[in-house]
């Protein structure tokens, strides 16, 4: 929850290659005071059934930017293993890689007293992005 000294954030992931919900992905959450300040890791969680990570961590007073990590290779290596049972090869695997990002980072700005609301669009080879309601 957002306060007027800090900013708060949340995300969910749609599978854009099913019309699902990603479930199970790996989120983590960093934070930083100024643009050429370190990252700061704050924590992380994991999508729900419907895609929503609900319990990121509340970020610090005076944080200017912040980085989700996405762990989208594993996330990928367990829907091709659920897929390789119903059929012997998929077309997404590439040089035994089940995704070719294996990870997604968006990093972005945000104020005080607002909150971001950013929706990971995700396929096996491409990925969208915008700032949500």
């Amino acid at each position: 929850m957002s306060t007027s000294t800090t900013a708060s954030v949340s995300t969910h992931i749609l599978d854009t290659s099913v019309g699902r919900p990603a479930e199970a992905v790996a989120v983590r959450l960093s934070a930083r005071s100024g643009s050429g300040a370190d990252w700061q890791p704050l924590g992380g969680s994991a999508t729900d059934a419907d895609g929503r990570c609900k319990d990121l961590p509340a970020l610090p007073e005076g944080t200017t930017h912040v980085r989700l990590d996405f762990d989208t290779e594993t996330y990928f290596a367990k829907k091709q293993a659920a897929a390789q049972q119903d059929a012997p090869a998929l077309r997404d695997s590439e040089n035994g890689r089940p995704v070719f990002f294996p990870e997604v980072t968006i990093a972005f700005a945000v104020v005080p007293g607002e909150h971001y609301h950013v929706p990971l669009l995700l396929n096996p080879f491409g990925y969208s992005v915008y700032r949500g309601s």
